[in-house]
């Protein structure tokens, strides 16, 4: 959890694999938000070392759970304005979660444990659980089943 209480981080992986012949240029003029979210975001894209053509998003975006469905909304009216489907293949992976640990290990040599904390605050594990759960009825629309 954040500093605030009611703020948590909310955290998006989403993995894509290029159309052969499409480069990381393409996906990114396809990609980019035209439209903020209005909260606190910054987003990480990284190339697959062992496969360039996969493209995988991290956004974290800072949150109550309760505005996390309008964020979803940008982002599927974003998508719906400016699809994909040329320069990625139709397979995506998604992983949505809340970030309940940073650690730091730049340090050379022994490091002491530390409980899990963000933000210098520890990490509430079962509010963490609660968050969870209502989080996962928020994007039940959103999710595959396990297993499919």
């Amino acid at each position: 959890m954040n500093e605030r209480s009611d703020t948590v981080i909310a955290v998006a992986i989403v993995k894509r694999r290029l159309r052969e012949g499409k480069t990381y240029d393409d996906f990114r003029h396809a990609w980019y938000h035209g439209t903020g979210f209005g909260a606190a975001n910054r987003m990480f894209t990284l190339l697959n070392v062992a496969d360039p053509r996969e493209i995988v998003v991290i956004g974290l975006t800072e949150t109550s759970l309760e505005d996390a469905a309008r964020l979803i909304a940008v982002d599927a009216a974003e998508r719906a304005g400016t699809p994909l489907d040329a320069v990625v293949e139709p397979t995506i992976d998604r992983t949505f979660g809340i970030l309940v640990a940073e650690d730091d290990f730049s340090a050379r040599g022994p490091i002491p444990y530390r409980e899990a904390a963000v933000g210098g605050r520890r990490t509430d594990g079962g509010a963490v659980n609660d968050a969870l759960t209502e989080a996962r009825e928020l994007l039940k629309p959103y999710l595959r089943a396990q297993g499919e």
